[in-house]
């Protein structure tokens, strides 16, 4: 992790809407964004934001999503998602998210990150992947 990587960053990603991102049990009238794909966005904006404070050969896991879906988002809409670093802790990293489609607040909550080194992260799982017999 290099020195920059403090309490304070942020960064703001936007989205587009598409179908790939969601809900279509309930029909074409209630086609919305879908909980588990703001999700992913929330955590893709984090990971983003962290990348650039990070040394070649580290990344980043989510190990904690706690998320108010407060409003549905139409399909065509954009999404802004704001992430906040609140707290690093040696290599965790917990951030204050919010997100927005222009006319709501969709969102609200925090998410956790834990910085990894990559190479020590497959030798991890090509073992757990032996154990497994897989």
């Amino acid at each position: 992790m290099k020195s920059t990587l403090a309490a304070g960053l942020s960064a703001s990603r936007s989205y587009a809407v598409d179908r790939e991102r969601t809900i279509d049990f309930m029909g074409e009238a209630a086609r919305v964004y879908a909980t588990p794909m703001m999700v992913r966005d929330i955590e893709m904006t984090c990971r983003e934001l962290l990348l650039e404070h990070l040394e070649p050969g580290e990344d980043s896991v989510g190990t904690r999503v706690e998320v108010d879906h407060l409003a549905a988002t139409l399909l065509g809409q954009t999404v802004t998602i704001e992430a906040k670093i609140v707290e690093v802790k040696g290599r965790a990293v917990t951030f204050e998210i919010s997100g927005t489609d222009g006319i709501d607040t969709i969102c609200r909550g925090r998410h956790g990150r834990f910085v990894v080194d990559v190479k020590q992260t497959e030798q991890r799982l090509a073992a757990k992947k032996q154990k497994a017999g897989l």
